[in-house]
């Protein structure tokens, strides 16, 4: 299923990973693990934010995907269902069926 992963990081701990060298690090990982298709990266109410949209083909990968985010970076991690346009479309095509 398409999920949109948004990962809020902490700032103490995303300055110090700036610091140290690891967030370009962690982050990759991540990117690794989830081989988005697209990752887009802002701010959330003045904390570093990343979003990223992915399958997620099983629900056991998760705590390998984000407890790094967790421990390392101290993140708030939010995950909800996605649709591209293809996927609407499809989704709309079966509300033809039903009746008024």
């Amino acid at each position: 299923m398409r999920s949109m992963l948004k990962m809020v990081i902490a700032n103490k701990e995303g300055n110090q990973a700036i610091i140290d060298g690891t967030l370009p690090k962690i982050i990759g990982d991540l990117m690794e693990k989830i081989h988005p298709e697209a990752a887009y990266f802002t701010l959330s109410q003045g904390k570093r934010c990343g979003y990223f949209f992915f399958d997620n083909n099983d629900s056991s990968d998760m705590p390998a995907m984000l407890e790094p985010l967790f421990m390392q970076l101290n993140a708030e991690i939010y995950i909800t269902p996605a649709m591209n346009s293809a996927d609407l479309e499809k989704g709309m095509m079966s509300l033809q069926n039903l009746k008024r």
